[in-house]
């Protein structure tokens, strides 16, 4: 019996793609030197919240995607009623390829008290199907900005 590749992602559903994304982003953080603290309840859209070394708080939201060739470009939202823009606010995207292990960016929030503008604001209407959200189409352009200041090491060293 052949062992399965260690980096197939298709053998694993939606949630469980998801849930192993958040256990990497949490030892990541501890790795990083920081404290995890998990909720018993995710009624609020925050999946941790780390301690940083200098005690500074983050609430930490995880989103993961596959990225397969031939496949749709990625979105990711985030509900605004549970994704509230504030400076200690971060997402954390893991991208799942197959054949790899997975890549992982912290984005901060807010940038000089505004909105991240890597952030797509849709703020659907009254009566629509969706509630208002942050979105990120996660095409080679927003992937490359994500390469450029966002990688998990860079960002988390700058917390503190």
């Amino acid at each position: 019996m052949s062992v399965p590749d260690r980096h197939d992602w298709t053998r694993l559903n939606r949630l469980q793609l998801g849930r192993y994304a958040e256990y990497v982003v949490k030892m990541e953080f501890v790795l990083s030197g920081c404290d995890v603290f998990t909720s018993e309840v995710d009624d609020h859209g925050i999946d941790f919240v780390v301690r940083t070394r200098n005690g500074d708080h983050y609430d930490v939201q995880v989103k993961s995607f596959r990225l397969e060739s031939g496949k749709s470009t990625p979105y990711v939202f985030l509900q605004k009623s549970k994704f509230a823009i504030h400076p200690s606010l971060l997402l954390c995207l893991v991208q799942f390829v197959r054949g790899e292990a997975p890549t992982l960016w912290l984005v901060r929030s807010c940038v000089d008290g505004k909105p991240n503008p890597i952030f797509e604001s849709r703020d659907y209407g009254e009566g629509k199907k969706s509630s208002p959200e942050w979105g990120l189409t996660l095409s080679r352009k927003k992937l490359a900005l994500l390469c450029q200041g966002c990688s998990f090491g860079a960002v988390v060293s700058t917390l503190g």
